[in-house]
């Protein structure tokens, strides 16, 4: 999702962008001035093709973001969120380029009452969480100058996301049951895209961690019933609140990760707009 969008959204500013991904992109990424199929996790293709293009900026996307996959398949989630974050630092360090990396609101245990700063105390709860965690390390050892990106519930086109599931299984399920014990700010790929450039032009100068996600705060279920307004075809359908111990879950996920953006706010001028202003922008498009 966020790679197709930050491609539109660069394509833009006039930048060479270069891509890579793990298989042929199709019509995917039209924008691209040039493409290089690798495996994350493959040193010597990451290595071989950055050291080729030796870019001015390398925005690090690629993760395994399916959070009790990664409970269930340990050994994945390292191989893709830490290898391939190796991989991707240690070249980048090597030769100069400056490093984006996007991490998660799930790097915090979800304790607090009150957005988390940067300079909170992490607390992954689980594995997907562990290996984003060991990634951030990871850049802060190997990479020169870089900017962790820490955003949250992202939804867009292009992936699977919230959005696309509630309003698919709302046309076999009459009421579908959703978690109301989780709070967060969903952000829309667009718009981390759009942030992305804009702290691309300032500068990604020295060694720096940023939170960016979308204004505002709810519940997976006030997300849900949120979403149901905006989709006329879904006015017979139920949104049941439901605790997330009753999901049964592999993977604990935190409570409470709403995050403090003002310090990417003070650094670019830049505040995303609230997450149901986005919202309806993405369903409408």
């Amino acid at each position: 999702m966020l790679g197709q969008e930050l491609c539109g959204v660069l394509s833009k500013s006039g930048a060479e962008l270069s891509g890579m991904d793990i298989r042929e992109p199709g019509t995917r990424y039209p924008s691209l001035d040039k493409f290089y199929e690798a495996d994350i996790s493959d040193a010597g293709r990451v290595r071989k093709a950055l050291e080729t293009e030796r870019p001015d900026v390398v925005i690090h996307a690629a993760a395994w973001t399916d959070v009790d996959g990664c409970e269930l398949d340990k050994d994945r989630a390292r191989r893709i969120n830490i290898e391939g974050t190796i991989n991707v630092a240690s070249v980048s360090g090597a030769i100069g380029t400056k490093l984006v990396f996007i991490s998660t609101d799930f790097v915090f245990d979800g304790r607090k009452n009150f957005p988390y700063k940067e300079t909170d105390e992490l607390g992954p709860l689980g594995e997907y969480a562990r290996t984003k965690v060991l990634g951030e390390e990871t850049v802060k050892k190997q990479a020169g100058d870089f900017a962790i990106v820490r955003t949250s519930w992202l939804f867009g086109p292009g992936g699977k996301n919230f959005v696309d599931t509630i309003i698919s299984k709302s046309s076999a399920e009459k009421s579908l049951k959703v978690v109301n014990d989780q709070v967060g700010s969903p952000t829309y790929t667009k718009d981390l895209a759009l942030a992305l450039k804009e702290l691309i032009a300032k500068g990604v100068n020295g060694r720096e961690i940023y939170h960016v996600c979308n204004s505002g705060q709810c519940s997976w279920y006030e997300f849900a019933v949120k979403i149901k307004s905006f989709v006329p075809q879904m006015a017979d359908t139920k949104i049941v609140p439901v605790s997330s111990d009753s999901l049964g879950r592999p993977a604990a996920r935190p409570a409470f990760s709403v995050m403090d953006t003002g310090k990417f706010t003070a650094y670019t001028g830049m505040e995303l707009r609230k997450w149901e202003e986005a919202l309806r922008e993405y369903i409408s498009r």
